[in-house]
């Protein structure tokens, strides 16, 4: 063979390896990093705000900061008087001019990357003339002014019922609030929208166009006006569970009406099936489809044309049920027999994920003695490139433990480590294929892909919301057929 051409292939070689074993170093890392801050957990941390942390996916709206009170530092220049308990104002007691409005935000700003932000008020006494705000202001708001007297703020006032958003003059909204009634201010991010209720009923909405942040604010404007506020400490008295579901019902029912092709799950499946080596489920999932009524077809012009993710399927389900079943040494011979380029460099990141997989196998069966003889033979090696330092130590700590499966490092001995090996095998042996043009096709399924395209979508549609409205959230959408 020509000589430039066997350096060129050994440079692809090099780079496929390079690629695919970082992309899986990294899936271990960010394991070893929730590990860290669950043993964190048993010193302090609750294990909610642990759970919070390392399933990001699901938590992000709860990592927001959410208002919690009213602001006393920033004032209206004795205009409004905030309780002590930072959740109620009056006016003062001498009826002053008509432009001397008190107005008051949150501590924070609404939240924003959830479905709906909603907040309370009880108006316990409506004064003398009852001219009693709720809205919402951005940062900066001159405190002297009724929430929507200003651009970029809203507010849905008492006295009249009228909505005013950034004008002088208010236009028709809702029926007047005085004296025992609860109002409500709430933002619903999927529909960019404003709405108000009164006695837990939605009275209207209107458009949001401002993209930044949002204060939630009360304003009180004549004698005796008293109001307290409901950040959620309390239970609101407009249903916001029923709400959300509502609003959740709307978008489900604008998905059913998308049309696709009729066997595109299946061969979604079948894809995914393939692409990491089942192959046995796959025969049984074909057995299936072929036994429906109609029988489910996959042919080319659906896009599920057999493809390279069938390329030594055999041989791919025989790595992995070896690699889950902790035979890594087993593994190893039929790599060297089958596809040797893939173990020609001892220090590869694929060759590092296998010997740590080994070590971790004889710690888990108790041959310690073997453990720490393997791991100063393979390790050593790995340790001087610097590159896998960490993660070597994860490994050699598991002999510090008497119940190392109890320990920060106990995740090492979880079925989830044995995948991260047995998928990054895969992906080496999928790169083999001399069909594949990039080696990143072989990383991910289609199923894989298409929920990072989803993901991609939702936080584009975000950033075009002013990085406001919901993620794309996998967990919530498998459980939401199930009942509680």
């Amino acid at each position: 063979m020509d000589s430039s051409l066997t350096l060129s292939l050994s440079h692809t070689n090099s780079d496929t390896h390079d690629l695919i074993g970082t992309y899986f170093l990294e899936q271990w890392r960010l394991k070893s990093k929730a590990a860290v801050r669950k043993s964190e957990s048993v010193m302090g941390v609750s294990e909610n705000q642990y759970l919070m942390e390392i399933d990001s996916e699901e938590c992000e709206e709860e990592k927001e900061e959410l208002p919690t009170e009213l602001d006393t530092l920033h004032s209206s220049g004795g205009f409004s008087i905030v309780g002590s308990d930072k959740l109620s104002v009056r006016y003062p007691n001498a009826h002053l001019h008509g432009h001397d409005v008190g107005v008051v935000q949150a501590n924070r700003p609404a939240p924003c990357k959830r479905l709906v932000y909603y907040f309370e008020i009880f108006v316990e006494n409506a004064g003398t003339k009852g001219q009693i705000a709720i809205g919402f202001t951005t940062p900066g708001f001159k405190l002297r002014r009724q929430p929507g007297w200003e651009s970029n703020s809203y507010g849905y006032h008492g006295d009249d019922g009228l909505l005013y958003r950034g004008q002088g003059k208010g236009e028709a909204f809702g029926p007047a609030y005085s004296t025992g009634d609860t109002v409500g201010g709430g933002i619903n991010y999927a529909s960019q929208e404003l709405f108000f209720t009164k006695n837990g009923t939605v009275v209207g909405t209107v458009f949001k166009d401002v993209k930044g942040p949002l204060f939630p604010t009360v304003a009180v404007h004549s004698q005796h006006e008293v109001v307290t506020v409901n950040f959620g400490k309390r239970p609101f008295v407009f249903d916001l569970k029923a709400y959300e579901a509502q609003e959740r019902a709307k978008q489900n029912s604008t998905i059913e009406k998308l049309s696709i092709p009729q066997n595109a799950s299946y061969g979604i499946v079948r894809a995914y099936l393939q692409h990491y080596g089942y192959e046995d489920t796959l025969k049984t999932f074909d057995v299936e489809s072929r036994s429906t009524l109609p029988p489910i077809s996959f042919v080319q012009e659906n896009g599920f044309a057999e493809d390279v993710s069938v390329y030594s399927l055999n041989q791919r389900k025989v790595l992995r049920q070896l690699i889950r079943s902790g035979q890594i040494g087993d593994a190893f011979g039929k790599l060297r027999e089958l596809y040797p380029q893939i173990l020609q460099d001892g220090t590869s990141a694929i060759c590092f994920l296998l010997h740590c997989q080994n070590f971790i196998e004889l710690v888990r069966v108790g041959k310690l003695e073997e453990a720490v003889l393997y791991g100063r033979t393979e390790f050593e090696k790995f340790y001087k490139l610097g590159d896998y330092d960490d993660l070597v130590k994860d490994c050699a700590a598991l002999l510090a433990y008497e119940q190392p499966q109890k320990s920060s490092v106990g995740y090492l001995l979880g079925d989830s480590q044995r995948d991260i090996v047995a998928d990054a095998v895969n992906a080496m042996v999928l790169s083999t294929n001399p069909s594949v043009k990039d080696s990143r096709e072989c990383l991910h399924s289609r199923l894989d892909r298409l929920l990072r395209q989803l993901s991609a979508c939702f936080l584009a549609k975000r950033t075009f919301n002013g990085d406001q409205g919901e993620g794309f959230h996998l967990h919530r959408i498998l459980n939401s057929g199930r009942k509680g």
